[in-house]
Parts: C-alpha cells; structure tokens; sequence
C-alpha cells in the first residue's frame, strides 16, 4: 500500500499528473516503462528510448533502419489506453470496457482492417496461446461473462485474486490478437481500484511469466510469485517518486 502520511491513492496521483502533463513524475515514467515492456513482450523492436520519445514528443528518430508501423501505432494506442484506464480504473469490471481496452490497442494496425480479426469483439477464429488450445471462439462469451461473474463477486480482491483473474483471461483468449496486453491492463486497473501498488510486468521476466502462465494449474504460486517480484519493483518508484 502507499504510504499512509498520504492522503491521496495512486490513481488519484497518476489522474493528477496526467492532467497537469509534466515530465519527470510517476504517471510520465510508468506510461514509458508499461508500453514499453507489454509490448516488448509480444515482439516489438521499439526500444525504450524510442518508446519515451514518442510518447515525449510524437515522433520517432530510429536507429534502426526499419521499423514495424504497427509498433509504434500500438505503442501511441497504450498510452492512451493507459489513460483510459486511469479514467475507468473505479468502475466494475464488465464485457464493455474489455472490449474497449482491445479496440484502442488495435485501433489502426493492419490486423484493423482485416474483417475477420474483429477489433473490438471476440474472436472469429480459434486460437492457440503457448500451444494449447484456448475457449472456442463460440464459446468465449459465455465463458468470460461466467469469469467476470467470479471475479465481481468475491467479498475481498487482493492480489492473489487479480493474478487467478488474468490466468483464467489468458487461457480463454477471447480476442485474436492482443490478448496478453490487454489482460495486464486490466491487472494494473485492478490493483489501482483496490489501492493494491501495481506492477509491470518487465520483458526481462518474460520467461517466468510465461512459466507462469503455461504451468499454473501445476505450479499456481509460481506466477504470483512473479507478480510479488514486478510489485516490489514498482514499490521502489513509488518510493522514489513519492517519499
């Protein structure tokens, strides 16, 4: 938890910062590190430096002679999205702002103009995630209102209950695309509402998070685990940003 001298939670300070559009605080630094590294770990060449810029600036200069154009559209669409979030993180969970949070992120790319990819709703197709099967595209609507069901209705969220949340979101896999990015948007929505400190999940851990994911029904702790880790991580900005 923040620090109990403050009066003001996370959210209110990052709603705060975001208005006022000042470099150099909390809000500037994690919507550089979340893009960056949610999106590093589905397989984007941007670096950090070129995610801060055009998240600075608007522009990218790229030492790279080549750059995917999906990129950097889908890194410009999470920061919004990550704004959007801000603005919603008190609201219930529920199939609207699920799908809200995926047409952002995909708004513009190339998969957008592909009738079948369905940005914005559940996927057409079947899919795979680590190469097991995930929830029939037929069956995905159910299965995430039975989800959402769950989740709304536990008497305590903490941690534990967010982590099991995204195990279950991923295994479904209810869009084509963009499923994982998603679903750690909802993680860090759902830390801010509850006053839980929120985490990034850092593309140098990818490997134990996808562990983590892959063997949780054998193994649950071991993705907490890696959650705790990413926490503790984010714990010290908070420290730096905010002591």
């Amino acid at each position: 938890m923040l620090s109990e001298k403050k009066s003001k939670t996370l959210l209110d300070i990052l709603k705060e910062q975001k208005t006022m559009k000042l470099k150099g605080n909390i809000y500037h630094y994690t919507q550089i590190k979340f893009a960056y590294n949610t999106n590093r770990i589905e397989g984007s060449k941007l670096s950090e430096d070129e995610t801060r810029f055009i998240f600075e600036t608007n522009t990218l200069i790229s030492k790279n002679e080549i750059q995917n154009i999906d990129d950097i559209v889908e890194t410009a669409n999470h920061f919004y999205l990550f704004d959007v979030m801000l603005e919603k993180a008190d609201i219930l969970l529920n199939e609207e702002l699920i799908k809200e949070y995926h047409k952002i992120l995909k708004q513009g790319t190339e998969d957008s103009r592909k009738e079948w990819f369905n940005v914005g709703e559940y996927k057409s197709l079947a899919n795979e995630v680590g190469g097991k099967e995930t929830t029939k595209p037929k069956d995905v609507e159910k299965e995430i209102k039975k989800l959402l069901n769950w989740y709304n209705l536990l008497e305590v969220v903490t941690l534990k209950e967010i982590v099991e949340f995204h195990y279950r979101f991923e295994k479904i896999h209810p869009f084509q695309d963009g499923n994982g990015r998603v679903g750690r948007a909802i993680m860090f929505k759902e830390c801010l509402k509850y006053n839980i400190v929120p985490f990034i999940i850092e593309d140098s851990f990818k490997a134990f998070y996808y562990r983590g994911l892959s063997n949780y029904e054998e193994e649950k702790g071991f993705l907490e685990e890696t959650c705790l880790a990413m926490q503790d991580n984010y714990k010290e900005v908070i420290k730096k940003f905010l002591s």
